[in-house]
């Protein structure tokens, strides 16, 4: 089955790419900037041309979108959503909360997403209607009912100084209001954490669909709830979401709501 082909290239992919990132903690990098404060590294390039070849060589028929730039063009209907080092910032630091993630669509659903953070050898696996797991286990969202009560996570765009969408103003918000709010600056780590029950919630406003295609079908997949600020379905093409174990879900909304 076409499934079990996905799950095994891609399974090999994120693992081949965590052996670069740790082996290029171990090194010198050679750090670029595509923004201000938007960081490309060397090791960045690298991991993503291993998946690249592993996934052109496996599946040819298969798409690919990567964040540093790889295109592959297929037919299959298949394509894959690349983040080859999601928390590039904590990685050019020697900050270990980074991660690999894959996502994988065919005609336009998402079927699987898998994430691998090296530094704590955790994987996370999602299949479509097959739920979601950590190195082989059973995730569940929390139980957590009030906003209260709740830890949360979020993140901020590169151009948080200087642009007018710059989540301050929510952040503000939430940290009223919640328990407590977290940014451990990787997107797709913080979507997985939902889906493990270790935070109860997530939003960020900006980001892209490498960011958050494997994340997403975690958090669905282990019995959360995925939006767009306002409640409505997420859109891939232009991710501004809302990711939480359903309970605190309309909590959220209302909160973001305010600050619209």
């Amino acid at each position: 089955m076409e499934i079990d082909v996905i799950r095994e290239v891609a399974l090999r992919a994120v693992k081949e790419a965590g052996a670069i990132l740790r082996q290029g903690l171990e090194q010198t990098r050679t750090i670029e900037y595509k923004g201000e404060k938007n960081l490309v590294t060397d090791i960045d390039r690298r991991s993503e041309e291993a998946i690249a070849a592993l996934v052109r060589r496996e599946l040819p028929g298969h798409s690919l979108v990567s964040e540093e730039g790889t295109r592959l063009q297929g037919d299959s209907g298949y394509r894959w959503f690349v983040d080859p080092l999601d928390g590039t910032t904590n990685y050019a630091h020697g900050y270990p909360c980074f991660s690999v993630s894959i996502g994988v669509e065919k005609d336009d659903v998402l079927i699987y997403g898998v994430v691998y953070d090296p530094s704590l050898e955790e994987l996370f696996t999602a299949e479509r209607d097959g739920g979601a797991f950590l190195n082989g286990k059973r995730l569940r969202v929390s139980e957590v009912s009030r906003l209260s009560d709740a830890l949360l996570a979020t993140g901020f765009p590169p151009d948080v100084a200087t642009a007018k969408e710059n989540n301050l103003d929510h952040f503000a918000n939430f940290m009223k209001r919640a328990q407590a709010v977290r940014r451990p600056g990787s997107a797709a780590l913080d979507l997985c954490y939902v889906a493990a029950g270790r935070f109860d919630g997530f939003w960020e406003l900006r980001l892209n669909t490498w960011d958050v295609a494997a994340g997403s079908l975690m958090v669905m997949e282990s019995g959360g709830r995925v939006t767009d600020l306002r409640g409505q379905p997420l859109r891939l093409s232009k991710p501004q979401i809302v990711a939480s174990n359903g309970l605190i879900h309309d909590e959220m909304l209302h909160i973001l709501a305010m600050g619209m």
